[in-house]
């Protein structure tokens, strides 16, 4: 699953960063409402994390812009404003959930899954593919009920695999969904996890899931 951070000081934004990436999160950061805004309405997240005082556009406006163009990514502000006006400020500008700094990472986890729960809960948060199971919250995987343990960035190529099974994913399109925006696009990064994927899940079994389309990607086929 895909997070955006939106967070005007760079070190707090660096630590959710990486604390969401060590819980097998995509995570792009952005420090300032304008990028944010561009972000949110070019890209596809599963959650925007919000501060509310940031530059060129404060969150709760940021917020109902998002709400005004119908884009109803769930959104989670983390802001140190804290007086109960505010927070009803917040909700009422759309947010989906409130949290105050300072915060203890474990229960900003806790809120991200609590909301991704809720946002899946008209589908499935199991993706599967023949005897292959990974479930988005737990963030386990199963082939052939025998349990694989996989790195966060290999989490979340498969998960994205696994959500475009049986259509060709191009490499730009897995680095864009698996790293954040600066990532150089010319390297060869996502074929050398698409190895490793192939020898934790494929290894063994007489039917290979992860598949290259030749001059265009993968695909994974059920």
């Amino acid at each position: 699953m895909r997070i955006l951070v939106v967070e005007d000081e760079k070190k707090v934004a660096s630590f959710i960063k990486r604390g969401l990436e060590e819980e097998f999160f995509s995570v792009d950061a952005v420090y300032n409402g304008r990028d944010g805004l561009e972000f949110a309405t070019t890209e596809e997240y599963d959650l925007i994390i919000l501060d509310v005082m940031i530059p060129f556009m404060d969150g709760i406006t940021l917020t109902k812009e998002l709400r005004k163009r119908k884009i109803q990514t769930p959104v989670l502000f983390l802001t140190v404003k804290d007086s109960l006006n505010d927070k009803i400020e917040g909700l009422d500008a759309g947010a989906d959930d409130y949290l105050t700094k300072p915060f203890a990472f474990e229960e900003l986890t806790a809120r991200v899954r609590a909301i991704l729960r809720r946002k899946e809960n008209q589908k499935s948060t199991i993706l599967t593919a023949a005897d292959l199971k990974l479930d988005l919250i737990a963030h386990t995987v199963f082939r052939n009920n025998q349990e694989i343990i996989l790195t966060q960035k290999e989490f979340s190529i498969l998960e994205y695999l696994l959500r475009n099974k049986n259509r060709i994913v191009s490499r730009i399109k897995l680095i864009e969904h698996v790293y954040d925006y600066h990532f150089d696009s010319e390297t060869n990064i996502v074929d050398v996890y698409i190895n490793k994927l192939r020898s934790k899940v494929d290894q063994g079994y007489d039917k290979k899931l992860i598949q290259t389309a030749r001059g265009s990607g993968y695909i994974l086929k059920e």
